[in-house]
């Protein structure tokens, strides 16, 4: 039997995820362009004036923008390989509405208990790889994976924001991001979208 090239099709299989990697990626050339300067004006959230709109734009677009190819690549990864099944069951809507509110409380965290400037996102990551572990919850049974997800996750990444010294990584955001896949791990057992849907 020969197999015939021509009959293949790509399929946008996950509207969410694909479309949220064009962006980052256009996000992450456009930044090289103008050397640095659209990450600090529409992709990293940090502390600054409250009359300047930018700022509650970036609460939410920090998200998109990434610092270099590594990161970008790092984090797609994750989001690639989880993203897909999280949006298959939640929707694409929900979807859209869990990556902006994950965004949205990392950035009034950052803005009101430190100085940094934060980019990048990791927090979605961890939130996704969290509520992943919730795709498998039936009838009362938690599986060893939820279990397994949260211990290699999240307490190897409070092991690494005590330990190391490594400013540049954003630990307190993949915890947020994380917790956040918790709470919505849970809302989700209960209700099967957000109630202004």
């Amino acid at each position: 039997m020969k197999f015939d090239f021509n009959s293949i099709q790509f399929d946008y299989n996950s509207k969410v995820i694909l479309t949220y990697l064009f962006i980052c990626l256009g996000a992450w050339f456009l930044n090289i362009i103008t050397r640095g300067k659209t990450n600090k004006l529409f992709f990293e959230s940090y502390r600054s004036s409250p009359l300047n709109p930018l700022t509650y734009i970036r609460m939410f677009t920090h998200c998109i923008g990434h610092k270099d190819f590594d990161h970008f690549i790092s984090n797609f990864l994750y989001i690639l390989l989880v993203g897909p099944m999280i949006e298959e069951k939640y929707g694409s809507i929900n979807l859209i509405i869990m990556f902006a509110l994950t965004s949205l409380v990392i950035a009034l965290y950052n803005i009101i208990f430190t100085n940094n400037t934060i980019l990048g996102a990791s927090g979605n990551v961890y939130m996704l790889i969290v509520l992943s572990s919730f795709t498998n919850i039936s009838e009362g049974k938690i599986p060893l994976t939820v279990l397994l997800i949260l211990i290699f996750y999240v307490v190897g990444e409070i092991k690494r924001s005590l330990l190391e010294q490594n400013k540049k990584v954003y630990h307190d955001g993949h915890l947020i991001g994380a917790l956040c896949g918790l709470l919505l791990g849970i809302y989700f057992l209960y209700f099967q979208t957000f109630p202004f849907l």
